[in-house]
């Protein structure tokens, strides 16, 4: 499996259409096997999705994230986990681990036009197995 995450200065970058890097993970039997950067290029959220599609990413962990940009992994089976924040490192093995800590409200990126009273699940679209900033888009 590979794994991608958004990367500033070995941190889980904050706004995935505005990710420059990305710490690409490959993982087998639950454990990192080999760990790289790969560049995020200067063109945005839709070519973001090409190059991890091209990188062979399965699953991206990230901050914040809008819907579009979600649907866009969807659409290309990535599975997406919002809300990450911290280590790089940290959070892929917390991720392994099953013990990666979200937070709900940093997984939206406020600027897409949500409005006030938004909640979790109104624009999302997702099927069972969907809880708030863990989204599993497929």
């Amino acid at each position: 499996m590979k794994i991608a995450v958004t990367t500033e200065n070995g941190q889980v970058f904050q706004h995935f259409g505005k990710t420059k890097t990305f710490t690409l993970y490959t993982v087998e039997n639950g454990a990192v096997q080999e760990k790289t950067l790969l560049d995020g290029g200067d063109e945005g959220h839709s070519a973001l999705v090409g190059v991890l599609k091209n990188a062979g990413v399965e699953l991206l962990i990230c901050g914040g994230i809008g819907p579009g940009a979600q649907n866009a992994l969807a659409a290309a089976g990535i599975t997406c986990v919002a809300g990450a924040s911290g280590d790089v490192d940290a959070a892929v093995a917390a991720y392994l681990a099953g013990t990666l800590q979200i937070d709900p409200a940093a997984a939206h990126c406020n600027h897409h036009g949500h409005g006030e009273g938004h909640t979790c699940g109104d624009h999302h679209g997702h099927e069972g197995g969907h809880s708030c900033g863990a989204h599993t888009c497929k």
